[in-house]
């Protein structure tokens, strides 16, 4: 595009182009804009200008992202794992967990915590991150493994099954917090890695959308608990119904709400079952 078809254009016309398909302004058509007698392509031009700066800013933000990625790539290192998990403080439904491997020019703009990011962001994030992955994977604790083995032992089994899933072995994990000592695999586990890990930050993404779509599968198996909205966490909804419908399967008998529903005596707690995460 040429200088001269900038005046040419109409106020519309540039909104289209520059905003809502967010065209690329060439420089030698800047300064044309900025000056523009009209109102309206004056507005384009800091529309342009404001884009910018969020961009800027945006690739600011996912460079910090690579904080621990960034120094294993720089020792040859290229299939580095992300593995998260959701799931852990709900009443009722499994625990589910993700890795993802990622390529190294992957740069997925909004991406974060999946607590950090609504619901749209997510299942839109999530389908970014498995279309560009090199490779992902899902692992799953069933509520009776829950109450078996115990939460904690329940979430690091899940991480050790979506690990072990990768179509391709890691040469090094970075996990939100913890370790999976039955992996013999090099590994970081990372406070609040899902905030300070790109990488970290798909895998919560994929265990997030995944394990959302049990439960609202869960709430057409078992209408009246409200597991679509709450997904089984402790809300004011989901006690209601309990008190209401009673305790049903998904409920993880080894939580404390749960057995007091069903008029049991609380579970004593040992030092396996009390997650540490002082790493």
């Amino acid at each position: 595009m040429r200088p001269e078809d900038i005046g040419r254009m109409s106020v519309s016309e540039l909104r289209e182009q520059f905003v809502e398909k967010c065209r690329a302004l060439p420089a030698d058509c800047e300064e044309v804009l900025r000056c523009d007698a009209r109102a309206g392509a004056r507005a384009v031009h800091e529309a342009v200008l404001r884009r910018r700066k969020d961009n800027r800013g945006e690739g600011q933000r996912l460079r910090n992202l690579l904080r621990y990625e960034t120094p294993l790539w720089e020792k040859g290192l290229t299939c580095i794992a992300g593995v998260d998990e959701a799931g852990m403080a709900p009443l009722a439904g499994p625990v589910v967990a993700a890795a993802v491997i990622l390529p190294r020019e992957f740069r997925p703009r909004g991406i974060d915590d999946s607590k950090q990011v609504n619901a749209p962001e997510r299942e839109r994030l999530a389908v970014e991150i498995k279309r560009s992955a090199t490779c992902w994977a899902v692992g799953i604790t069933t509520i009776e493994e829950i109450d078996a083995i115990n939460i904690y032992r329940a979430g690091l089994l899940a991480m050790q099954r979506a690990v072990e899933g990768l179509a391709i072995r890691p040469e090094h994990i970075l996990i939100d917090a913890r370790r999976l000592p039955e992996l013999k695999i090099p590994q970081n586990g990372i406070v609040h890695g899902d905030a300070l890990s790109l990488t970290i930050a798909a895998a919560s993404i994929i265990a997030k959308t995944t394990r959302d779509a049990i439960m609202t599968e869960c709430d057409r198996q078992h209408p009246g608990y409200g597991f679509a909205r709450h997904k089984g966490y402790p809300t004011a909804q989901h006690f209601a119904a309990i008190e209401e419908l009673g305790v049903c399967a998904l409920h993880r008998r080894s939580f404390a709400p749960i057995r007091q529903a069903l008029g049991l005596e609380p579970r004593q707690l040992n030092l396996f079952e009390v997650e540490d995460r002082s790493i």
